[in-house]
């Protein structure tokens, strides 16, 4: 797996939406896990995984956002909400 690069536009994403980047230091075994993980699952990156691994903290904690939600689902199932 490459090393995180923020720079890069999100696959996600559509065009309008705004993208923010961050660094974000990682435990080595956690940025192990995430390199086997998408080893053994090419249709998913870091950015991905991140992503969804955000939005879901967030509705698990009771933020409710349709937008929020597109984003999770999105991540989860491949797909790309247009309004």
């Amino acid at each position: 797996m490459q090393e995180f690069n923020y720079e890069e536009n999100l696959k996600v994403l559509n065009h309008k939406d705004e993208v923010i980047s961050f660094k974000c230091e990682l435990q080595e075994n956690l940025q192990k896990a995430m390199k086997e993980f998408v080893e053994e699952h090419p249709n998913w990156d870091q950015y991905r995984i991140l992503q969804a691994a955000i939005a879901g903290f967030l509705m698990q904690k009771g933020f409710q956002n349709r937008d929020l939600t597109r984003l999770y689902i999105g991540n989860m199932f491949s797909m790309n909400f247009e309004d």
